[in-house]
């Protein structure tokens, strides 16, 4: 996932928002840790061996909790829960950082407007939701697939819509990481039409779900527009986060 950093909130809504905590969005973010950490893709646990009897310990590892679009379709009772155990199992130390870097940055502040219990319900719906989508449209598919990444979308997608007019300090790789400060109504679609032409470019065998990640944010904007409506949302250039994009 593109990477927006937020180091700090120089404004007044930033500063209240800064201030207000958020334990779900940092709970959530200490779970997947301490998952990652003890599971065998971090390869921390001596317990799960090394080499190819590792190798072994991560397939079965992620065939359990990962999606399995072909099982899941079964009628399998296990496998029917596999779209949120999915949500906290990643499967490399790449992929856990981006994802908790992603919720760092725009968890809090769209907690704060959701309020805590609704923004759990939120990431843990909408995550469900993303991966049952790309498991709908590879449901011949035996690649499993982990991560968090459909509902830290949904969260991109909300915080697009309660938000607009954030604004983000970002690097692009292709002018040279020169950084540009921009309103999240510009880097946000921006990110999403990414995902979108990655998906449809996307090469059968083992790949980034691009397409749990447009589900995601979909719904993340929809949930928010249907919630909220046009009258909550921050209509003014809200906090103006900075920090730097990373590919």
């Amino acid at each position: 996932m593109l990477c927006s950093v937020i180091s700090r909130w120089s404004t007044t809504v930033g500063s209240a928002v800064r201030a207000q905590s958020a334990p779900v969005t940092y709970g959530l973010i200490g779970l997947c840790c301490l998952i990652f950490a003890i599971g065998p893709a971090a390869g921390l646990n001596p317990a799960h061996g090394t080499g190819e009897g590792l190798l072994a310990a991560q397939q079965t590892y992620f065939a359990r909790w990962g999606v399995v679009p072909a099982e899941l379709f079964s009628g399998a009772p296990r496998a029917a829960l596999t779209p949120a155990t999915a949500l906290f199992v990643h499967g490399s130390w790449i992929h856990l950082l981006g994802n908790m870097l992603f919720l760092y940055v725009f968890g809090a502040m769209a907690e704060e407007r959701l309020g805590h219990l609704e923004f759990a319900l939120f990431y843990l719906g909408c995550g469900y939701l993303a991966l049952l989508g790309y498991a709908a449209a590879n449901a011949g598919s035996t690649q499993t697939l982990v991560g968090a990444s459909g509902s830290i979308s949904a969260v991109l997608g909300a915080f697009l819509y309660l938000f607009p007019g954030a604004r983000v300090t970002s690097l692009f790789p292709f002018l040279f990481f020169l950084p540009l400060r921009l309103p999240a109504w510009v880097v946000l679609p921006f990110w999403a039409a990414l995902q979108w032409l990655a998906a449809s470019r996307v090469a059968t065998g083992p790949s980034v779900a691009y397409l749990a990640h447009l589900v995601g944010f979909s719904l993340g904007f929809l949930y928010a527009w249907v919630r909220y409506g046009r009258t909550t949302r921050v209509k003014t250039p809200a906090a103006a986060p900075e920090g730097e994009n990373q590919p």
